[in-house]
């Protein structure tokens, strides 16, 4: 004669609807990130192939000035009068911005005058160089 338990044992399972939910989050967590990637400003078109050349993304110039009023385009050294031809001869074509790196202690005025040849040289952009607190 057989015994049966009171209790049946059962065997252990894997719920997967959860796993399921933490999974399709996560898939949607990662489309939507991937999205907000990429530029959504344009209109998608099938572009032709070609084999040219990648584009070089070019720093801007920097224009340096020291606290004994020495001034440097890129670590070139120059002078107020040549500072436009240099600065002229530096800048890429499309962009005409310009790092100015100058010392906390370099006298305004000889700033101010670098500012107004580069000025003349074309530039358009001025980006001041400051350190943070």
């Amino acid at each position: 004669m057989k015994l049966r338990r009171a209790r049946p044992s059962r065997h252990g399972r894997i719920e997967i609807i959860p796993m399921i939910d933490v999974m399709f989050f996560l898939l949607v967590t990662f489309m939507l990130a991937s999205l907000s990637m990429q530029s959504l400003n344009s209109i998608t078109v099938n572009l032709p192939q070609g084999n040219a050349e990648n584009l070089e993304h070019k720093e801007p110039a920097t224009l340096t000035i020291t606290r004994d009023s020495q001034i440097f385009v890129d670590k070139t050294p120059a002078t107020l009068e040549n500072l436009a031809l240099l600065l002229h001869s530096m800048l890429p074509a499309t962009d005409h911005g310009v790092i100015v790196n100058a010392d906390g202690a370099a006298p305004e005025g000889v700033v101010v005058r670098a500012m107004i040849q580069a000025r003349r040289a074309g530039v358009e952009h001025f980006m001041i160089a400051v350190k943070r607190q």
